[in-house]
Formats: structure tokens, sequence, C-alpha cells
């Protein structure tokens, strides 16, 4: 545990965590439908592994619920879920290709989508204030139950944003020099041989 958290791996993830706000802040602010908030946190999921990318996803929301948006506490497990499920697909060599990575995109939102639907449910009645809630309001007036409506809600919105952001991760990691990353052990998993 000692070198999970090692004073780089606590500065990967302050830098993840930094960008999640920036970017969930900006998607918000133009009630995108879908969320950007979990970048830094696939990368440092691929970089430092599991752990580290559950620790960033949850910190992220506990400290942005705390500062902007008391919703977002309320989902520190799903950016917790989040972080887990990429630093396990990275160590499976998920994040290998463009190919590769969107495909942990969709694993990423299936996975999350067993924390977020009851969430959003029991806790905010479907409707968090977000762009997405344009598709659950949409869908309950089609005559659909609210749980229905809101799982159609999250796996849709989360599909696009979870591939797109597995994509920019991998672009990222990918566009990095070797010896920037040759540090980071955990990266092996995610890097071609050769």
């Amino acid at each position: 545990m000692t070198s999970t958290l090692s004073t780089r791996v606590l500065l990967l993830i302050a830098i993840g965590i930094a960008v999640n706000m920036a970017l969930g802040q900006i998607a918000q602010a133009i009630k995108l439908p879908i969320f950007l908030d979990s970048l830094g946190t696939m990368v440092v999921a691929v970089m430092a592994g599991p752990w580290a990318g559950l620790l960033t996803g949850v910190v992220t929301n506990l400290l942005w619920g705390l500062i902007l948006s008391p919703t977002a506490a309320a989902f520190a497990p799903v950016a917790g879920v989040i972080g887990l499920v990429a630093g396990l697909l990275a160590r499976a060599g998920l994040f290998r290709g463009p190919v590769l990575a969107a495909i942990s995109g969709v694993i990423i939102a299936v996975a999350l989508s067993f924390v977020a639907v009851p969430i959003r449910v029991w806790l905010f009645g479907g409707v968090t204030g977000s762009g997405a809630d344009f598709l659950t309001g949409w869908l309950l007036q089609t005559g659909r139950d609210l749980f229905s409506s809101t799982l159609a809600t999250v796996v849709t919105s989360n599909l696009a944003d979870k591939i797109a952001t597995a994509l920019l991760a991998w672009a990222i990691l990918r566009g990095l020099p070797s010896r920037a990353v040759s540090d980071w052990p955990f990266l092996r998993h995610s890097r071609k041989a050769g």
C-alpha cells in the first residue's frame, strides 16, 4: 500500500481531481447530456491502478459536493466504481488501443449503472439537474415508470460519456513520451509491447 499511495501517486490523484472538476463544471454549465467529469479518474486508474482510480473518483465527488454542488457528493460511489473498473480493465489490457478503450467505456457505463440508477431514483426522484434530465422527463411522459426511465437515461448518457472519456484517456496516455510514463509500472498493462 505504501507504493500505491506514494507522493507521486497522490500528486497524480490531485491532478486527476482538478481535471474532473473543471471538465464536469464546464459540461454542467452548458447543460451537456454527458458529464465529462471522469477523465482524470480514468487516467489515474490506467496509470496507477484501480485503488488510485477509486480514490480519485470518490474524493472528486466529495470535494465537488462540499464546494460546488451537493448533488455531486451523492454520486461519490458511482465515481469510485468508474475508477475501480477502469483500473481493473487497464490491468486486463483493455486500454491498449482505441477499440479496446471504447469497449472499456461500455463496460464502465454498464457497471456504474448498478450504482447510479438507485441513487438517482431514491435520492433524487430521477432528476439531478443535469442535461440528461430531459431524457428522463421525456420517457416519463411517454408512459414509462421512473425506474426504467432513469435506467434508460443513465445508460444512454453514460455510454456516450464513458466511451468518449475512455478514448480521450487512451489518447492522452498514448501521446505521453515513454520517459514520462516509464516510472508508472501499472501502465505497462495498457502499453503495447515492443
